[in-house]
């Protein structure tokens, strides 16, 4: 599939997955990340579309679901933000990457590119007690790990692999919004920031 000529007609964005996909904390529909991916996008002479089909307190289980509500309109990149919900709700890390690796194959084999902003670090969140932190650090980062095999065999692209998102908000309390656990208007400023490198290296792919 060759990458859409966003001249004939508007390029095709799905995003998937949690509360960060969907915008929760937001101060304004236009902070969101999809409507900050759009932005983005423009920024870079690419018209484009989203539409958001992740919904908050998702875990990598209701992927599936996500995938044939996003699957009619043929999304030419899909982008999965999920993790977090798997880490608070103790799912069995492999079962969330093999959730996960399913989604990004569906939506491989429907044609689509494949973005995926993996699990966060949940000890940066500013009400996880300081003892904690270290184990929930661990567990995210076992998660993560799993989730980028899982995305990398099945051919999709994995977003901020440096980390430096999870960096920045362990740094600055007011990427958060008020609830000290969602991104804040700021904060989705931040993770846009990482995804976008990724959306346009998945449109510079020859094939998918």
């Amino acid at each position: 599939m060759s990458a859409p000529d966003a001249r004939a007609r508007a390029l095709r964005l799905a995003v998937l997955g949690d509360s960060i996909g969907w915008g929760q904390g937001a101060s304004r529909p236009e902070d969101r990340l999809a409507a900050r991916l759009v932005a983005g996008l423009a920024d870079h002479g690419i018209e484009s579309d989203a539409e958001v089909v992740a919904v908050p307190g998702a875990r990598s289980t209701a992927l599936a679901g996500q995938v044939r509500r996003a699957q009619p309109a043929r999304p030419d990149v899909a982008v999965i933000v999920i993790g977090a919900n798997d880490l608070t709700h103790r799912t069995p890390p492999r079962d969330a990457a093999a959730d996960l690796g399913a989604a990004v194959r569906a939506l491989r084999s429907a044609g689509a590119r494949v973005v995926v902003a993996p699990a966060p670090d949940l000890s940066s969140v500013p009400h996880v007690p300081a003892a904690m932190r270290p184990a929930v650090r661990r567990a995210s980062e076992e998660l993560r790990a799993l989730q980028v095999a899982a995305v990398e065999a099945e051919g999709g692209l994995v977003a901020d692999a440096d980390h430096r998102t999870s960096r920045a908000f362990a740094e600055d309390p007011t990427l958060f919004s008020a609830d000290r656990f969602h991104p804040s208007s700021r904060g989705y400023a931040v993770i846009a920031a990482s995804l976008l490198p990724a959306v346009l290296e998945a449109l510079r792919t020859d094939s998918a």
